[in-house]
């Protein structure tokens, strides 16, 4: 069996910017959250049967108490921000395994269900279904990758290696040294992507990096300068690993038959009314 857990954050967004706007029979905007349904449908449609999605039922977490410039609600346009519960509660009625996130992000329910699914023998691959860059930590050989849904690339660990530099088990120390914008943490002074990727390609962690830079050996630029600035800033260097480290031990379900697309419950028909009626014709297109 293939199992796909799905960032319904990320697609929530995507959804917002790239759809014109529209609204339910009460007059509220819904036309991401219609997109995420028909788009998770489509997928079942497909052939997915075994599927999870993630999101953050709220945007911020226990990183926040870690780091203040950590990412937050604050900027998110109300009309997509009242999507959130809305789109939780449509995937519930349509069947689809749900997990709100509110101590944790989604990318940490996504992480602890790639972990628990990929630990059983039965499941022949798992499919992480977001483009964001800390997942890539999740990816196991070939069995656990991740695809991005808009450009349908898929990444297994070669392929992580290729657009990084690295190894999955190094991302979070990539992440850590080089920033994640979008996350709000910025990384250390000097230190970009190539220069990253080549002394973590040597060393895999940062705290294997020696003090001294001409045990390097490696083609990176400013090392000298490189290695003065890590010494310093060593600790908060770890500190944004804890940051870009995804949690592995939430304990989302027990069995991965309980993913199992078995079809949308009895509420769904009213809310499918409520949201757009094509949405059940959508359903009625899935075998």
């Amino acid at each position: 069996m293939e199992v796909f857990l799905i960032d319904g954050t990320y697609e929530l967004f995507r959804h917002y910017y790239a759809m014109p706007p529209a609204k339910d029979v009460d007059g509220h905007e819904v036309a991401a959250v219609r997109g995420v349904l028909h788009s998770v449908l489509a997928m079942i449609n497909q052939g997915a049967r075994y599927v999870g999605v993630a999101t953050d039922h709220v945007i911020e977490s226990f990183r926040n108490e870690i780091w203040p410039g950590y990412k937050t609600g604050a900027g998110i346009e109300p009309d997509l921000y009242e999507q959130f519960p809305l789109l939780e509660e449509a995937l519930a009625a349509a069947g689809i395994a749900v997990w709100p996130m509110t101590e944790f992000e989604a990318d940490d329910a996504l992480a602890s269900a790639a972990a628990i699914a990929a630990a059983d023998p039965r499941v022949a691959r798992v499919v992480i279904a977001t483009p964001d860059k800390d997942l890539a930590q999740c990816v196991r050989g070939s069995r656990v990758v991740q695809l991005n849904r808009r450009t349908r690339a898929i990444f297994d660990e070669a392929g992580v290696r290729t657009k990084f530099g690295v190894g999955p088990e190094s991302i979070p120390d990539y992440l850590a040294l080089v920033g994640d914008a979008a996350d709000g943490y910025p990384g250390l002074k000097g230190w970009g992507a190539k220069s990253t990727a080549a002394v973590l390609a040597r060393f895999g962690h940062i705290e294997s990096i020696p003090s001294d830079p001409a045990q390097w050996s490696v083609n990176a630029a400013n090392s000298g300068t490189l290695a003065r600035t890590l010494e310093r800033d060593r600790e908060l260097a770890m500190l944004f690993r804890d940051l870009a480290t995804l949690r592995t031990h939430l304990p989302l379900f027990d069995d991965v038959e309980s993913l199992r697309w078995l079809g949308p419950r009895p509420e769904f028909a009213e809310l499918a009314a409520r949201l757009d009626g094509r949405t059940l014709s959508v359903m009625g297109q899935v075998q």
